[in-house]
């Protein structure tokens, strides 16, 4: 149970509001009628083969502010609606696989206080296996300042770090074994470096893939990629990590500088993303093409009149990165859901549902295309809600019974 006080002020009044969940609500309106989409566990079938996913990073508590407008310096601003929930990159991402049917377990780090059980029960209600966090007598929980733009539909986050921070002693060497025992994959985001790695190197040496989220440049985090079977990225991370001018040279510098990377995802938002994967079956007559210019007849061919999210692809080619290098791959060009105004609400951890999307894909040996449409749909339907958690859908949502048919139809 959470034990949070919060103190709305305005002009006419200020009052504390206790928020003490799951007994009260956890979405509060000031000036609107209150809705609210309840939480409930949905009962799933196998999918695929309830495969076990470890994650390893962030969680925290998300205290998620809407206003009409982002304020300026010095301004006294109203609320207008209020969402405590659990957050963190890999919280999210793992509860996104719990709702899609798969066994994830989460690696990472909270304190005992009001805030930490709080993440610990929120996401036991969704099925992640919490027993591999580490539960510190002291310190405290991490947690998230958002505010959520209602005007741009923009948030902006400011987070505090748990402290004391989690180092590989927490972790006892059982535990890891226990942890990594039947994974199908292994995913990091980033954070939590010294642990990450040491639970990175025994994924290797087990033989289970490693997808890293590189959100930004961290700590530890070269050392990650180094062992990184897959890889989603920001938009900004590809040309910060590489220093190269464009995102499709930073792509192909990126495959050349991690030579066991399979693929490569930016995404890009309301843009999309884009997919470099790696080929391994180049003939004597493969093409070599620019990828710049390559990346520019996809963007042409592509329909961005049709609102459900789409994908195409090139042919197998040797790309080539102006001053970089040649390497032999397919790029891929996905388009993200085309959300009406009127339903879009906060894009607060659409990259953690879609990188979760990802992740079941890998699972479920989805097409790459189908892969990035399949993950373009979650992260939309995540965006029609406030916070990362909220809008996340459960497998049995109409929106993904084509992608969940169509496995169901090939695996038969």
């Amino acid at each position: 149970m959470w034990n949070l006080s919060t103190v709305i002020s305005d002009a006419s009044s200020t009052f504390t509001l206790s928020i003490q969940p799951p007994s009260l609500p956890n979405v509060f309106h000031f000036g609107s009628q209150r809705r609210r989409r309840p939480r409930r566990r949905v009962t799933m079938s196998s999918n695929p083969q309830n495969a076990v996913v470890v994650g390893c990073g962030g969680v925290s508590i998300d205290f998620l502010a809407t206003v009409a407008a982002y304020p300026e310096p010095d301004d006294k601003i109203r609320t207008t609606k209020l969402k405590v929930q659990g957050g963190g990159n890999a919280g999210n991402a793992l509860t996104c696989l719990a709702r899609l049917g798969l066994n994830p377990r989460l690696i990472s780090k909270v304190a005992d206080d009001s805030q930490g059980r709080g993440i610990l029960d929120e996401l036991r209600a969704d099925g992640v296996d919490t027993s591999f966090i580490v539960v510190s007598k002291e310190g405290t929980s991490p947690f998230t300042y958002i505010i959520v733009d209602n005007q741009t539909k923009t948030r902006t986050c400011i987070h505090t770090p748990g402290y004391p921070p989690m180092i590989p002693d927490n972790l006892p060497k059982s535990s890891l074994l226990s942890a990594l025992d039947g994974a199908k994959i292994a995913y990091f985001d980033g954070r939590l470096p010294d642990t990450a790695l040491v639970v990175a190197q025994e994924a290797v040496r087990r033989n289970i893939p490693i997808l890293i989220d590189a959100e930004r440049p961290r700590e530890g985090l070269d050392d990650l990629l180094k062992l990184a079977d897959y890889v989603v990225c920001s938009a900004k991370f590809p040309k910060a990590w590489t220093e190269t001018s464009t995102v499709p040279q930073a792509l192909v510098s990126m495959l050349l500088t991690l030579p066991s990377i399979k693929f490569v995802i930016v995404t890009l938002g309301k843009d999309g993303c884009i997919m470099l994967e790696r080929s391994v079956d180049e003939g004597p007559s493969t093409e070599e093409v620019d990828v710049d210019s390559l990346l520019e007849s996809l963007e042409l061919k592509r329909n961005k009149s049709v609102s459900t999210p789409t994908c195409i692809s090139s042919s197998v080619a040797k790309l080539k990165a102006e001053g970089i290098g040649t390497v032999s791959g397919k790029l891929y060009v996905g388009t993200a859901e085309s959300i009406p105004p009127s339903e879009l609400v906060d894009t607060t951890g659409a990259g953690d549902a879609f990188i979760g999307a990802v992740i079941y894909a890998i699972c479920a040996k989805l097409t790459p295309e189908t892969m990035l449409s399949f993950a373009a749909n979650v992260a939309g339907a995540k965006c029609r809600d406030l916070g990362a958690r909220s809008g996340l859908p459960y497998r049995a949502d109409p929106r993904l019974e084509s992608f969940i048919l169509e496995k169901s139809t090939t695996s038969a």
